[in-house]
């Protein structure tokens, strides 16, 4: 077919379809002997080999149109000398692509988009960070598990199957792990990079000393501007995931992906990749994962400038002038700081409590602060009342991989056990983790199947492991239904009362006549509270106004009582306006307790009522006006 020499565009690199019907090759290289080679896309046989000529060079990149040739019936590589060298600019790779199954580069032949996708109308949710609820998943293994009961296992279609789930949990906006097509099984060249010592071996012995491990995960350089092949049903991912995306849209479920840029990226190429993703695949945010990220830059990138934006610590003074506050809080704080910390105030730690506090209030106005307790890295929420150390020696590295400072502890025992007490304070430890997640300020997120108590086995570092380790178990569900029934309560009471889920600083709140700050916290009296490093109790009352305003225009009071110590502890309930009583919403300590009627209020003389929580749990209380005819009455002194 006919080559021809018209004006020089490098950028974008990659293969690029022109107005007039012509591909444009633009490629970088420092190779003198390079080119494309073009393949018949159904049978994969060779039709053509071009190369670069000197007149299509500036600099180190190569530029050439080639016009006569069907994009729907090729597929193409690029080359060096004798190298084959798989486009990463390619938006698909055509043929199956089976998951696990090494795949050499002569198999990544790049093909072309060569239909339209029907959107049928899709919009992008834009859901503000106080009122989204986060799900981070792995699209393989949220779904391949033989206990999903989804069609299509394992794959961008089994998430679409799954929605009904999502939506019953309350989740707002899913978090993928890479979903960007890359090769989960290293070659000799990567393995060599990762380990110098292989360079002494002999290729043949390599699969001897240097075994080849599974990236599951997906934390390598990849090919940015592809959706995973192998996630797909069938051949054409592109389809498969913008069908997804679709779906969860007209969900009101948003689709924020994780990037892991390694320092090799070119920092400029980065935004052109998540422009990429938000104008072909409507995608809603990022996760940004890497060092070397030009964060400041990407968080000025106009066309980003509503799509949610993650990292682990803005240059915030860089982005917004002063005394500006973003028309769209976009950026977010993503940082294990919440989840190491409030893991230790679980656990019973000393000196917890002024960080529990300004971790709970924080609610900065120019970005959204994320928080979780576990992450797809380190232990899930059952494994973290489970286990004290990693257990990762399936991972083949002799347990020396992943953190040893996990900051969790096993409540008596080490692992699975049959001791009932253990049993029924790691199930009250849940519970807590869950109460202190959801009523915090910020942003919550959960990871796949902690909301019904998925276990990896005390893995903390799963990322080679493609089996039931990471594989969600979906009979849990059934198994460990209270768990599941106590995080859609949380989610519920949640999105019913706006003060524990604001979109500003909380400021000082009027009512009946009186003022209340917006956040106070409390000890065994009102409005004082014991931060002494011994001490694990605290009471946090939130004051504001309600959702649905009742006849006097009083309006939201809540208290969050919380005890980690491992003996009961008094706390202080403050006097409400007149009329009002506080009322106990749910209890952690144990089922006949948090199902048993209560409603305390102070005597006519007292500015507040003591009463007593039980060790290791975690209580809220709501302000209600007072009935005569419901609740039961509790003696002047408080006591329960």
């Amino acid at each position: 077919m006919a080559e021809f020499v018209r004006q020089f565009k490098a950028y974008p690199l990659g293969a690029n379809l022109e107005a007039d019907g012509s591909i444009r090759f633009s490629f970088a290289s420092k190779e003198t002997d390079c080119g494309v080679i073009i393949y018949d896309r159904t049978s994969g046989k060779r039709i053509n080999k071009l190369s670069f000529k000197k007149t299509e060079r500036i600099g180190n990149v190569y530029c050439k149109y080639v016009e006569g040739y069907d994009t729907a019936d090729i597929a193409y590589h690029f080359y060096e000398k004798d190298r084959i060298v798989a486009d990463t600019r390619a938006r698909l790779f055509v043929g199956k692509h089976i998951y696990g199954r090494e795949r050499g580069t002569h198999s990544l032949r790049a093909g072309f988009i060569t239909t339209d996708f029907d959107w049928q109308g899709d919009e992008r949710p834009h859901i503000p960070y106080d009122e989204s609820i986060i799900y981070l998943l792995h699209v393989r293994g949220f779904t391949k598990h033989s206990s999903s009961g989804v069609a299509h296992k394992g794959t961008y279609a089994g998430i679409v199957e799954k929605i009904d789930y999502l939506k019953k949990i309350g989740v707002t906006t899913i978090e993928l792990q890479p979903t960007y097509d890359f090769a989960e099984l290293p070659d000799n060249e990567e393995r060599r990079r990762a380990f110098p010592g292989s360079h002494a071996v002999s290729d043949e012995d390599l699969d001897k000393y240097y075994p080849k491990r599974l990236n599951y995960w997906g934390y390598k350089t990849g090919y940015y501007y592809a959706p995973k092949a192998s996630y797909a049903v069938n051949g054409d991912a592109t389809v498969e995931f913008k069908e997804m995306v679709r779906a969860l849209h007209s969900a009101g479920i948003e689709v924020v992906m994780q990037f892991y840029f390694p320092d090799s990226v070119e920092r400029n190429e980065i935004p052109e990749i998540l422009q990429f993703w938000v104008i072909n695949y409507h995608i809603d945010g990022f996760h940004l994962m890497g060092n070397n990220i030009p964060t400041s830059y990407i968080a000025r990138y106009s066309i980003l400038s509503d799509t949610k934006l993650w990292y682990y610590g803005f240059d915030i003074e860089s982005v917004y002038e002063a005394n500006e506050v973003p028309k769209c809080r976009n950026l977010a704080e993503y940082n294990d700081e919440y989840m190491y910390s409030m893991r230790r105030y679980l656990k019973g730690d000393e000196g917890m409590l002024n960080t529990v506090i300004s971790l709970m209030k924080a609610n900065p106005a120019k970005l959204g602060r994320i928080n979780y307790f576990s992450n797809y890295f380190g232990f899930t929420l059952a494994d973290m009342v489970s286990y004290e150390r990693k257990h990762n020696e399936a991972n083949g590295e002799n347990n020396r991989d992943g953190n040893d400072n996990n900051c969790t502890w096993n409540c008596g025992a080490e692992g699975t056990t049959k001791k009932g007490k253990v049993r029924e304070l790691r199930k009250k430890q849940i519970k807590n983790a869950m109460s202190l997640l959801l009523l915090s300020q910020g942003t919550p997120l959960i990871f796949m199947g902690d909301e019904f108590g998925n276990s990896e086995g005390g893995n903390n570092n799963p990322y080679c492991q493609d089996n039931l380790t990471t594989w969600l178990d979906w009979r849990l569900l059934d198994k460990n239904q209270e768990y599941f029934e106590f995080w859609k309560k949380l989610v519920k009471i949640r999105r019913s009362y706006s003060v524990i889920h604001s979109n500003k600083n909380s400021g000082v709140y009027s009512g009946a006549g009186k003022d209340y700050p917006g956040i106070s916290v409390h000890g065994q009296n009102a409005w004082r509270p014991q931060l002494e490093s011994y001490n694990r109790h605290l009471g946090v009352m939130l004051c504001g106004r309600e959702n649905n305003k009742k006849e006097d225009g009083n309006g939201e009071y809540l208290y969050l009582a919380m005890n980690t110590y491992w003996e009961k502890r008094n706390l202080a309930l403050p006097r409400l306006p007149k009329g009002m009583k506080w009322e106990r919403v749910f209890t952690t300590a144990n089922e006949e307790k948090e199902d048993k009627p209560l409603r305390l209020s102070p005597a006519e003389d007292e500015d507040a009522l003591e009463f007593s929580i039980t060790e290791r749990s975690v209580e809220l209380f709501r302000g209600v006006f007072d009935k005569k005819t419901s609740g039961s009455r509790v003696k002047k002194t408080g006591k329960r």
